[in-house]
């Protein structure tokens, strides 16, 4: 079936349906990315309790443009079009004395990219915080400053 009879008719993309991932989904994968790039760093990981190690994503993400141009290749998630894009933000609980901008660096490239690849959409916004620092001195139960 080649030619004129074989070809489908051109449907616009918004009226044949279009794929979309959810906010949830983006932050469930940003989360679990953020928390294998922070077990590298294994040093500061000893300061933080044990409910205290997850990293919080936030993510909104937004379907992408309808495009009227080819698609170029090499896109965001190996030569597919981009599904979103994600605006995120990551807060992290980190260990005290530590390298806090190479933690933050990981997690910043590693979200980026993973994302990107496992769900199709683009990351054009990433917030990386560090809500709180825990070191040894901070477990002491009496109430003396820390020097």
């Amino acid at each position: 079936m080649t030619g004129k009879a074989g070809r489908r008719p051109a449907v616009p993309r918004r009226e044949r349906g279009a794929t979309t991932v959810a906010d949830r989904v983006v932050a469930k994968i940003a989360a679990q990315v953020a928390r294998e790039a922070l077990s590298r760093f294994t040093e500061p990981t000893g300061h933080v309790p044990p409910g205290h190690r997850t990293p919080h994503v936030t993510a909104v993400v937004r379907g992408a443009p309808e495009r009227n141009a080819p698609e170029k290749a090499g896109g965001p998630a190996g030569g597919r079009p981009a599904l979103g894009q994600a605006r995120m933000r990551i807060a992290m609980e980190l260990g005290y004395p530590s390298d806090i901008g190479a933690q933050c660096a990981a997690v910043r490239r590693e979200v980026t990219e993973r994302v990107a690849a496992w769900a199709g959409v683009e990351v054009s916004d990433l917030v990386v915080t560090v809500a709180r620092l825990h070191s040894a001195h901070s477990r002491r139960t009496e109430r003396e400053r820390v020097r």
